[in-house]
């Protein structure tokens, strides 16, 4: 029998002392919640608890526009009315608001996600957790779907510096359009999603044809999915197709999106799967033996 996982897992509790506004569904409180579960159930006697670095601003540079990290950093609720255009042109808003604290957020979650990824490449752990990271759909120029920073686009560029080959996988219930996006154009990044598709869902792309590009074609899979998909078919699905992808890619890494707006009653999402099924996914990921990092968005709330 092979030795135990080494797990490392990351947390800083400001993180979840954020609050989006009244309305919002991205309640980052729920990470303070699961923090407090990990402790509860004795989980954290199984694993070596960090606390994530905050990510500079140069780190933070090494995928997003210098410009727009900048203004991530100057930005507050107070001065956000003088910046209109700026607003307009990040796409900061509705979905993706101005709060107090957001830059020092964004820094947190995605320290966590580079941290976890520097771990791995060191070989200090085999199994690497930021609970407050998965912020799969920000761009290099601009926020969207309640993200700012693309933590996921930059630990995998910090996995590409010790690996040939990255294969990342989404099992959120909305396309990881950020990350496809950032390495659709190179083949040391795979990238496969699954997630629902059609009826204007967010964030509208994610179609089956979208395969990649230039060097990258054929090395960006989507499974897009209708409503209601539940465990059974689900797993089947995610087995057949990562054991396939995991053979023929052979991956030196992999990084794992669990955003959890695809269990049933999720107040944005349409699927209905259970934490069974979930954990099922994670399961069959970690049976490869490989580096894993896993993250998690603490996304939508049950309706």
């Amino acid at each position: 029998m092979r030795p135990k996982d080494k797990i490392a897992y990351f947390y800083d509790g400001d993180v979840g002392s954020v609050y989006f506004g009244p309305n919002h569904p991205m309640k980052p409180h729920r990470l303070c919640m699961t923090h407090h579960l990990v402790l509860a159930y004795d989980l954290h006697k199984k694993m070596e608890i960090y606390r994530p670095h905050k990510a500079y601003p140069v780190e933070l540079a090494q995928f997003h526009s210098a410009d727009y990290v900048e203004f991530l950093h100057r930005i507050t609720p107070d001065t956000q009315h003088l910046f209109s255009n700026e607003l307009a042109r990040y796409n900061l808003g509705e979905d993706c608001p101005v709060f107090e604290n957001l830059f020092e957020f964004c820094q947190i979650y995605a320290g966590g996600t580079i941290d976890a990824a520097r771990r791995l490449n060191n070989q200090l752990c085999d199994i690497a957790i930021n609970w407050a990271g998965g912020l799969h759909h920000a761009k290099k120029c601009e926020a969207s779907g309640f993200c700012y920073i693309n933590d996921l686009v930059l630990g995998i560029l910090e996995l590409l510096k010790y690996h040939a080959r990255v294969l990342y996988i989404d099992i959120d219930v909305h396309h990881g359009d950020g990350v496809e996006e950032a390495f659709y154009f190179t083949d040391r990044v795979m990238t496969v999603s699954f997630h629902k598709y059609g009826d204007m869902f967010f964030p509208g792309t994610g179609d089956v044809k979208d395969i990649g590009e230039r060097e990258g074609k054929f090395y960006a899979i989507n499974v897009p999915l209708k409503d209601g998909i539940d465990d059974t078919s689900f797993t089947r699905l995610f087995k057949t197709i990562i054991s396939k992808v995991v053979e023929m890619y052979q991956p030196g890494a992999i990084v794992l999106q669990c955003g959890a707006d695809s269990l049933a009653g999720d107040r944005l999402g349409c699927f209905n799967l259970s934490i069974d099924g979930h954990a099922e996914c994670v399961r069959i990921v970690k049976k490869f033996n490989l580096p894993l990092l896993v993250a998690h968005p603490g996304q939508a709330n049950p309706a």
